[in-house]
This record gives C-alpha cells, structure tokens and sequence, in this order.
C-alpha cells in the first residue's frame, strides 16, 4: 500500500450500474460503446455505499471537451483532488476478485475518510490502481 496524490480534480461522466457486482461489466461496456478505449481519456471506477447500505457503482471516463456529458445526456461527477490510500493491481483481468479483496484492505485502514468513495483508475487494459480517499 502506498499514498498516491491526485493533484487536480478529475471532471468524468458516468454510467450507474444497475446491480453490483452483477451490473459493473454491463455498465463499462456501454460506456465503452459510447467512448471507446482513447489515449486521451482515462477511465475509472467510483463506488460507495448507499443509506441502505447497498453498492452503488459508477463506470467513468474523463471529459475533455466542457459540456460532454450534457452532450451525451450521460450523468457528470468530479473526482475530487486529493491523497488516498492506494494499491496497484496487475494484469487483473486474470483474477477480477483481486479487486474486492484489495479494497477490503485498503478499507479497513483507520484513516480513511468517511465522506470518499472507491475509486479504480485503470492504467491500461490490464492494470488498475485501487484507491480510498484519506482524512486530510
């Protein structure tokens, strides 16, 4: 685990997955149907719990262009600057589960802040940073 420092807020847009876990592929996939893989733009994956305790999971790209997701009629989130706790997975597609357990790590740390989210930044088709927002 290591700290890991987003120095810019991140505008992205979103696509809600109906269920989680069940819903995230379907969600990224109609994302991606909207913006395939682009080197300009990255992609995420932003989840919290809700008030009945249920997982509410969003697939993201950034947006470049001001107005896109009005654009698109898709729903615009911004990934707030600041330091979170990280961890780096690997070729995850070899084994999805890597994640949930890597976040239940990074969760159970005592610094967490209470008011953040998960949040997966995908390096590149294989590789994915795990992060959980730290209390500043």
């Amino acid at each position: 685990m290591e700290e890991y420092i987003l120095n810019e807020d991140i505008k992205v847009m979103c696509i809600t997955a109906e269920s989680f876990p069940n819903g995230v592929l379907a969600a990224h996939q109609k994302l991606h149907a909207l913006f395939p893989l682009d080197k300009q733009r990255k992609y995420f994956g932003i989840s919290r719990p809700n008030e009945k305790r249920e997982i509410i999971y969003k697939a993201a790209v950034e947006e470049i262009t001001d107005g896109e997701a009005e654009k698109f009629g898709i729903e615009a989130f911004t990934i707030k600057k600041g330091i979170f706790i990280s961890e780096l997975v690997p070729d995850f597609m070899k084994d999805v589960s890597q994640i949930g357990k890597t976040f239940e790590k990074l969760l159970n740390q005592s610094n967490i802040d209470p008011n953040g989210y998960c949040l997966e930044m995908y390096i590149n088709e294989t590789d994915v940073r795990l992060m959980v927002g730290i209390k500043k």
